[in-house]
């Protein structure tokens, strides 16, 4: 019998961002941080993938964070508790690693947080000193500071200073840097808030590791959407990662490709062609 995707919870969490609580036993079982699902709504559909932000193996479910920016992610967040999606396939990426590093900054930007909470819960539960900035353009976008404040302490950042400390999460990072050196950064969010992380702890050789999700298309490197110069190499985030040293990858080489897809995903965001 074909496993059924259950919605149990569907959830807006802040301007066009909805939180899913699915039905995924198997993968609830093996889930870690840092790793994705690839998810279709119907069959035919398109495939996208989609970071685990939570799991829980004794319900049998996974938490998937939804920001609803074309026609795919619009018709998950259109589904109601019971409904069902066709596929969750996962799960899927090398895991973050985690081990007792020390202090811990958890760089996160927009829905970045999403894919930033497990990694901070999980680094905490082996004893790391954890601090999160969570950044967003206004305190209507910001998503998970509760979650996060239960885990370890959080710094609020917005563009407008309507929530936090007014600035970039890049001002709050510096500040961290001058009271205490991280023994490791984490970054997740819009490639151009990244590429500044990185850029921040560079002078300091403080090692940064950088998660390249929001680069991803197909899930499994046959597009070829989400290759990147890490280093010497060409690597693929799907397959590869999605997480590198982010002092090694060309930012500004990943911020002209994922310019490629722009034109096609405004028309499948306005309904014109597309899945």
């Amino acid at each position: 019998m074909a496993e059924r995707f259950v919605i149990r919870e569907m959830t807006a969490i802040a301007g066009g961002v909805v939180r899913c609580v699915v039905d995924a036993p198997r993968v609830a079982t093996h889930a870690a941080p840092g790793q994705f699902v690839i998810v279709r709504v119907a069959e035919g559909g398109e495939r996208i993938p989609l970071t685990i932000s939570d799991h829980d193996p004794e319900a049998g479910t996974i938490t998937l964070v939804v920001q609803v920016v074309g026609a795919t992610t619009s018709a998950i967040a259109a589904l109601g508790v019971g409904a069902h999606l066709a596929d969750v396939l996962g799960p899927l990426g090398r895991p973050t690693e985690i081990d007792r590093f020390g202090l811990c900054v958890v760089v996160a930007g927009g829905v970045g947080a999403a894919i930033a909470l497990p990694v901070a819960r999980a680094l905490a539960s082996v004893g790391n000193d954890v601090v999160a900035v969570i950044g967003a353009r206004t305190a209507d976008l910001l998503v998970l500071v509760d979650e996060f404040e239960r885990v370890c302490e959080t710094v609020v950042v917005t563009d407008d200073g309507t929530a936090g400390r007014p600035g970039l999460v890049t001002d709050a990072l510096v500040d961290q840097l001058a009271q205490r050196r991280p023994d490791r950064v984490f970054a997740v969010g819009p490639i151009p808030m990244m590429a500044a992380v990185a850029e921040v702890t560079r002078p300091a050789a403080i090692p940064t590791i950088a998660s390249l999700n929001p680069i991803m298309v197909d899930g499994t490197g046959m597009c070829g959407g989400c290759r990147v110069r890490v280093g010497d190499e060409t690597r693929f985030a799907c397959v590869d990662g999605p997480e590198f040293d982010a002092h090694a990858v060309d930012f500004d080489l990943l911020a002209a490709r994922n310019t490629a897809y722009r034109a096609a995903e405004t028309c499948q965001a306005a309904g014109v062609g597309g899945a």
